[in-house]
């Protein structure tokens, strides 16, 4: 027997594809010892189907919905409105009228409310608030059954069908279910968040409260007192002036009145009531196991729990098997990297880096914790907040608060030898440390491709974990840190030492400029010679503009100057076909596999730049580096003591020189090398498919390391798990991971210290002197990229993959980044103003918008537009 309704104590977490997530909560709640729910049940989605199963043109149209695309406004409204028309127009099925008759009969008299639950509803991932339905005072049968039916039409609001098209939700996976509730008359109503929604805090609630029902403070109608609860202590409280409630009206519904005169400054809450909606909020969400986003109200002098969700919009948190205080660093945010990552990158990464990381939300963190704790903190501050002055001013906020107590003499970690935080180790200022550390790397890589190709099953997992060992060999030789550190010593010595001396800010930007052995500023340049080969033959290009698929080099033969182009681009990606956007993700297509990413990039060079413009810029900026050099120790002999402080500049300056441009050197030898793993992986991959194990390809890449050795070893996976991961990863792409955030939750903010800037400047980290203005282009992904000469880049971030945008642009402004990492190192060989770290740059800056970038002093200005005719 189909089960058409059921009450609240049938129901548990496990029913929600029968009662959707509203029902499903309610049932959990019930079950919690405190907490008060008024009495109800829920009409199941088995009801629901009874109508859409009858219904043809119901199926039709669901169709044509799930055929429109997201932006296609005026369609979905079309489409949607229909389908709600056709719902609200069927009656309800006999059977499915009865067994609502019954439950409605045994509630008695007395009014109710009616409340949709749909089973893309309140989830831990999206909580669809406010999407679907709620009736208030229904009362009668009939006046239910009606209600019944525009909750189930509420599941096609076009804000509804948007939503879920944006989420990637299938329209005929949704069912909708209905709660059907007696309904309380409340003196007072609100929300409770048990973690505050500003700051994130686990450990801090926040209540909103207002006078009458509380779907008028939902709705925003109405003015709510605001408190914030830690522990029973009220943290904050603001009382707001409140005009209007939400009462219930005669015959049902709802209706607006004033509050008189003497109550509408009264506080809402008293603190014991306070104090028991925080306790209360505590035990639901140590039921559920998360934070909750929690209705209640209080009718008659009790507390009643209306309604509980999940909060979809807290960034997780990395989960630890302890009670202490940990401060979380973004691993991202140093990597230039800030994507959610799927399991099998992330897995790759942890196994490459040895610094013990935490994952969460997709993302991986360093618990800074127990540095901070030792008596070195303030060296690590100081070092972290000269490439990221942000990060020094979270953790210092942190620091004084108190968070991360100094840990006791006997427990303090050892401050680490050398590195980051300790002496720079000695090297000598020769050239051929940096040639031998390539050659031995470039063969190292050599020996692995021969080998990986030959091995397959589980010997493949096998290879990839003994090769990982070499692979670290390469990646943290100490010959190659000292060099490393030598470079970035050497330009904060200089930068520090001129400024002292003769007033030049940032001088080491300038002496940077096209260093040899750079390999990301060499793939830009190379790109600029592919142009090159491009632009002789107007038939290739034209070709090119219509290439979208990725076997587009196979067309180019039969066309003047293909063979010589389709050379050119091929040559390329041996060289560099391993990149790609967010290349240290395994999981992401490299150029070589979508080598139509790169076409854009080929024909903007081809437009804006004349021949042999990779010779030409390289020589440029040979030129001015050495102009600086000249100028900068020319001056600093006529000071006193000036063939001291020369001769040390210039020592510094070739130190500079010398190995600065192996800073991008190890991390391509490391992209090179997942490359091949990846490729490798996929041939697995397309076997196990093949074999009935894997429904795609990319099932892989929602499995650990460790997962897909055993798969192939066994020829067995839970398909769910794959499914699962692959709806989080969904959701984690939708979150913006925060730069620091403690075991609290909270994410800490801060600001630049700051003088003197222009009103309404735009504060970031400089990385690259100069001052430029220009055309911003807001550009999200690399393949959007459409440039014209002048403009200025403006992106989230960006990694390697990006440089053969720096030729095009005139300036830099990043969301994320830091003194050494890609996007500052190349735009100082370029000798491009850039500033990074400028918080919601993209969101901030409109495209097409005039800018001025100050990359010496670390702003951006929004300027008026241009006037006609002006240059």
């Amino acid at each position: 027997m189909t089960t058409y309704a059921l009450g609240f104590p049938d129901i548990d977490r496990s029913a929600l594809p029968l009662v959707g997530g509203k029902g499903a909560n309610l049932g959990e709640l019930v079950r919690i010892r405190g907490v008060r729910v008024p009495d109800g049940f829920c009409v199941t989605t088995a009801a629901f189907r009874v109508l859409a199963e009858h219904s043809g043109e119901l199926d039709r149209l669901l169709g044509e919905l799930a055929r429109l695309d997201p932006a296609a406004r005026a369609a979905i409204a079309e489409t949607s409105g229909r389908i709600r028309e056709l719902i609200e127009g069927a009656p309800v099925p006999p059977a499915v009228a009865s067994a609502i008759a019954e439950r409605v009969a045994a509630m008695g008299e007395g009014a109710l409310a009616v409340r949709s639950s749909a089973t893309a509803e309140d989830l831990p991932t999206a909580s669809f608030a406010g999407l679907q339905d709620t009736y208030l005072n229904v009362i009668g049968l009939e006046s239910v059954l009606a209600h019944v039916r525009r909750c189930w039409a509420s599941l096609f609001t076009e804000r509804a069908v948007t939503y879920r098209m944006q989420g990637g939700i299938d329209h005929r996976r949704v069912k909708m279910a209905v709660v059907i509730q007696r309904m309380v008359f409340p003196e007072v109503a609100g929300i409770l968040f048990t973690a505050d929604p500003v700051t994130s805090n686990r450990k801090v609630s926040s209540i909103d409260a207002s006078f009458g029902l509380g779907e008028a403070l939902v709705s925003g109608l109405v003015s709510a007192d605001t408190y914030r609860v830690r522990d029973g202590a009220i943290l904050e409280r603001r009382i707001a002036r409140k005009e209007l409630e939400v009462v219930p009206a005669e015959g049902g519904g709802t209706r607006q009145r004033a509050v008189e005169p003497g109550r509408r400054d009264e506080p809402a809450l008293a603190d014991d009531r306070i104090a028991e909606l925080e306790r209360v909020g505590r035990a639901i969400e140590a039921h559920v196991g998360g934070p909750q986003d929690i209705e209640w109200c209080l009718a008659g002098g009790e507390l009643y729990i209306l309604q509980s969700r999940p909060i979809t919009t807290l960034y997780p948190l990395p989960e630890v098997k302890d009670d202490a205080p940990h401060v979380y660093l973004s691993v991202g945010h140093q990597q230039m990297m800030t994507d959610a990552i799927r399991p099998l990158g992330l897995s790759f990464w942890l196994m490459t880096t040895p610094a013990p990381m935490l994952t969460a939300g997709g993302r991986l963190f360093i618990d800074v914790a127990p540095m901070l704790a030792s008596p070195a903190r303030a060296t690590v501050v100081d070092t972290l907040g000269r490439y990221d002055p942000l990060i020094k001013d979270l953790l210092t906020v942190i620091l004084d608060r108190g968070f991360v107590p100094p840990a006791p003499p006997a427990e303090r970690p050892a401050p680490p030898p050398g590195g980051v935080f300790g002496p720079p180790p000695p090297i000598e200022d020769d050239p051929a440390i940096v040639a031998g550390l390539v050659e031995r790397g470039q063969a190292s890589i050599a020996a692995m491709r021969r080998a990986i190709e030959a091995t397959s099953g589980p010997a493949l997992f096998d290879f990839i974990l003994e090769d990982l060992k070499e692979l670290k060999r390469h990646l943290f030789d100490p010959q190659g840190a000292a060099a490393i550190r030598a470079a970035m010593d050497a330009a904060a010595w200089i930068n520090e030492h001129v400024a002292e001396w003769l007033g030049d800010e940032c001088a080491a930007d300038t002496l940077s400029q096209s260093v040899p052995g750079n390999c990301t500023s060499e793939m830009g340049l190379a790109l600029l010679d592919v142009a090159d080969a491009v632009r002789p033959y107007p038939q290739v290009a034209a070709y090119l503009e219509r290439a979208s698929d990725e076997t587009f080099l196979d067309g180019l033969a039969p066309l003047e100057g293909g063979r010589e182009a389709s050379a050119a681009i091929g040559a390329f990606l041996d060289s560099y076909g391993s990149r790609c956007a967010g290349e240290i993700d395994i999981t992401r297509p490299r150029w070589a596999e979508a080598p139509t990413t790169l076409v854009p990039l080929i024909l903007g060079n081809v437009k804006m730049f004349a021949p042999g413009e990779s010779r030409r810029r390289f020589e440029r900026g040979l030129e001015e580096a050495r102009a600086a050099e000249c100028d900068i120790l020319d001056r600093l002999r006529r000071l006193p003591g000036g063939e001291d402080k020369a001769e040390e500049t210039r020592a510094k300056i070739r130190l500079l020189r010398t190995f600065i441009g192996y800073r991008e050197v190890p991390k391509f030898g490391m992209v090179q090398r997942y490359f091949e793993y990846r490729k490798a992986i996929l041939r697995e991959a397309r076997r196990l498919v093949v074999e009935g194990v894997l429904r795609a390809v990319e099932d892989v890449y929602f499995l650990t390391f460790a997962e897909l050795h055993e798969l192939v070893r066994t020829g067995s996976v839970d398909r769910s798990v794959i499914d699962a991961r692959r709806e989080a990863h969904a959701h984690h792409e939708r979150l913006a991971p925060p730069r620091v955030m403690t075991s609290e939750g909270e994410i800490v903010t801060g600001a630049y210290r700051r003088e003197s800037l222009p009103p309404g400047a735009l504060v970031g980290l400089p990385v690259s002197a100069g001052v430029v203005e220009g055309r911003a282009r807001v550009i999200k992904r690399l393949e959007d990229a459409a440039l014209e000469e002048g403009d200025i880049l403006v992106t989230a971030f960006t990694d390697p993959s990006w440089t053969p945008l720096f030729v095009s642009v005139k300036g830099l402004v990043t969301e994320v980044g830091g003194l050494m990492t890609h996007g500052a190192v190349i735009a100082r060989e370029y000798g491009l103003p850039a500033v990074v770290c400028v918080d919601g740059a993209t969101r901030r800056i409109a495209d097409g918008q005039r800018i001025r970038v100050n990359g010496t002093d670390g702003y951006v200005e929004l300027l008026p537009p241009a006037r006609a005719g002006a240059r």
